[in-house]
């Protein structure tokens, strides 16, 4: 099992790590920064010492992640190398994935899938599209920003997370269980479901958001598309 730095940390850039396992061309760390593709949200990239990594994704077992390099890395078992980052892009993932925990205030419908990209996130819910008005999403969605809420991460065991159905609202994504607890995140008067994503500290931090686009995806499917103004 690697330890997975970003779960309490998502601000960390880096950190020196020692290779585990090479799979062709990728890598099993024993300390990693980079989220695995999961939830929703895309891989993290980056570079693991003189290599590029390409994307990141869940291991084969338990919370071991595979990084994938560039071709012709040749990363050996036992080496020690520095894993960095590309910030900018984690930084965005980060704002656009707490944006998607608002947009599910306030549109109060199930949401039934969701992506969030480096360039724009998607919720898709189970609701009439004569409810989803684009000013309107924007509006409450820049007083959730403005009212520059801290975030927080809280864990609770498998059994209460069983015992509290609401705290799973988006039904095609299960949250990442295996350790006997289930990660939480909390915007205080705002959220609180389960999540393994990365979230900046406070709403505030995601800047200005603008909906993109509102359209149906199916019967049951009606989404709608955010991007980061600046």
């Amino acid at each position: 099992m690697a330890a997975l730095l970003f779960r309490d940390d998502p601000y960390l850039r880096t950190c020196e790590a020692t290779v585990l396992a090479v799979h062709g061309d990728a890598v099993e760390l024993d300390r990693t920064v980079f989220y695995p593709l999961g939830g929703g949200q895309a891989g993290d990239t980056g570079r693991l010492g003189p290599w590029r990594v390409l994307d990141t994704r869940k291991g084969p077992t338990g919370d071991s992640v595979l990084h994938i390099l560039e071709p012709g890395a040749a990363p050996t078992i036992g080496s020690t190398l520095e894993a960095q980052l590309d910030w900018e892009r984690r930084h965005r993932l980060m704002r656009l994935h707490t944006a998607l925990h608002l947009l599910g205030a306030v549109v109060k419908a199930p949401v039934t899938g969701g992506r969030i990209g480096e360039d724009k996130a998607h919720l898709d819910f189970d609701v009439d599209m004569s409810r989803l008005a684009a000013g309107d999403i924007e509006g409450e969605l820049a007083d959730y920003v403005r009212a520059a809420v801290t975030t927080r991460v809280m864990w609770v065991s498998d059994a209460e997370l069983d015992a509290r159905p609401e705290l799973v609202k988006t039904m095609s994504v299960a949250p990442p269980r295996g350790e006997g607890r289930v990660r939480l995140l909390e915007i205080p008067g705002i959220d609180l479901q389960a999540c393994g994503g990365t979230h900046v500290a406070n709403t505030a931090e995601i800047g200005t958001l603008k909906v993109i686009r509102i359209r149906s995806e199916g019967k049951r499917n009606k989404r709608v598309t955010l991007e980061l103004a600046t």
